[in-house]
């Protein structure tokens, strides 16, 4: 339930707003977008066919996810996994304090901006379910939209490398989620076979 549609739709239009600036674009039935604009647009799609009535603040996190995400480059970091590690996390931190700025911005409370934050930061995955719910998504996300990009801008790694990527994405999923990989979205056939088998 939303406490405030006027306030909820100035929260999203700002971060789409921030997002829309993303130079990166992707070509979506012939016509050109901002690609984490696009992203966040996927993401709020995914989340309501997935939950019914999610809460407010899942939804406004889910929507800045990767805000301006094109601000903190991968190859900004050393090209080591302590390095890919850091990148994220302050990637996370940059969403959180983008987001933080906007909702208090619009008048939201304290309490909502801090459990904003934290679901964008996806503390307590392990234990709190809207954190979880909010993973899922994503994971739903990157394999419908965005794993044949993936393989192809990593061709070379081999196909056991590739799969244990995206098996480990598969196993911070739910049950719910990891059902809803084969029933919910589509994915490219060619690696179908492949993620049924990490899935048994």
């Amino acid at each position: 339930m939303i406490v405030n549609q006027e306030r909820f739709n100035r929260a999203i239009a700002l971060f789409d707003e921030l997002n829309s600036k993303d130079p990166n674009r992707e070509i979506l039935g012939r016509k050109e977008r901002p690609k984490e604009l696009l992203y966040a647009e996927r993401i709020s799609t995914m989340l309501k066919n997935y939950v019914l009535n999610p809460s407010e603040t899942l939804q406004l996190a889910a929507r800045c996810q990767h805000i301006q995400r094109w601000k903190i480059e991968r190859g900004s970091y050393p090209m080591t996994k302590p390095g890919y590690y850091r990148w994220r996390k302050n990637l996370r931190d940059f969403h959180a304090k983008t987001a933080k700025t906007i909702l208090h911005e619009v008048g939201y409370e304290k309490s909502v901006i801090d459990r904003v934050s934290s679901l964008v930061k996806k503390e307590g995955l392990q234990y709190d379910s809207e954190v979880q719910t909010l993973e899922d998504v994503v994971v739903l996300v990157f394999l419908e939209d965005y794993l044949e990009e993936f393989i192809h801008s990593h061709s070379n790694f081999d196909e056991s490398k590739l799969m244990n990527i995206v098996s480990k994405s598969l196993r911070k999923m739910t049950m719910k989620g990891r059902r809803a990989v084969l029933t919910m979205i589509t994915i490219p056939p060619s690696f179908l076979p492949a993620i049924k088998k990490t899935l048994d």
